[in-house]
């Protein structure tokens, strides 16, 4: 199989055309724990997250395109979330919000060549290296993932700065038949410029292909 084979059958897996979820975030940062749950919404081009957690209820996230707004209940307050604040953790997590915005298929944002097949936690994978396509907006120039051989899902990622430095780690704890397609469900990552952090990010309910409720990806439904 060529690289761009390989990732398209992972695209198959894990893009989405649109989908209704229910997730968990568990951000452990120097010893404390917070979790944190959402519902969320999503095609293509767009997504609302909306946290559900006593702490953040209320709390939303608009994805349209490439933008991203947030509305906090409390204040009342619509921010539109832009430059260098895009590269900050959501919600304290070690995803950042740029993290969110790319919805593209990875062969759209990535020219990918394969570089090994290793064992990767008892599961033979294709190892593959991928850099940005010029002129793509992209949180990460370089990415290295381990991709299942039976399953075609990602199982780990490295993620890299144009320099070299290695961003951030990704790794899928457990991985679902779902619809017939094999989804990663238990995932973590890890912000390798911060000491003694990861986010837990838990799939606990998915539904592929829904039918959105109308107007859902609007300002006004922030508020």
């Amino acid at each position: 199989m060529t690289a761009d084979e390989i990732i398209n059958r992972r695209d198959e897996n894990e893009y989405v055309i649109t989908a209704y979820s229910e997730a968990e975030m568990i951000i452990k940062n120097s010893g404390r724990t917070q979790t944190k749950t959402m519902r969320s919404w999503q095609d293509q081009e767009h997504a609302l997250a909306e946290f559900t957690n006593p702490r953040d209820r209320g709390t939303k996230f608009l994805k349209r395109g490439d933008d991203l707004w947030m509305f906090f209940p409390q204040a009342e307050d619509l921010v539109k979330i832009s430059g260098h604040m895009l590269e900050q953790g959501m919600m304290g997590s070690d995803f950042s919000y740029q993290d969110m915005l790319e919805s593209d298929k990875l062969t759209v944002l990535y020219d990918f060549e394969i570089i090994g097949e290793e064992e990767y936690e008892g599961r033979p994978t294709y190892k593959l290296e991928g850099v940005k396509v010029p002129g793509k907006e992209v949180s990460y120039y370089r990415r290295v993932v381990w991709i299942d051989k039976e399953r075609f899902v990602g199982l780990k990622e490295d993620l890299y700065a144009e320099s070299g430095r290695l961003l951030k780690e990704a790794r899928v704890l457990e991985v679902e038949e779902i619809d017939g397609r094999w989804y990663p469900v238990h995932m973590v990552m890890e912000n390798k410029l911060r000491r003694d952090t990861s986010t837990e990010f838990i799939v606990n309910e998915i539904e592929f292909n829904p039918e959105l409720p109308e107007n859902i990806f609007t300002l006004e439904r922030l508020r």
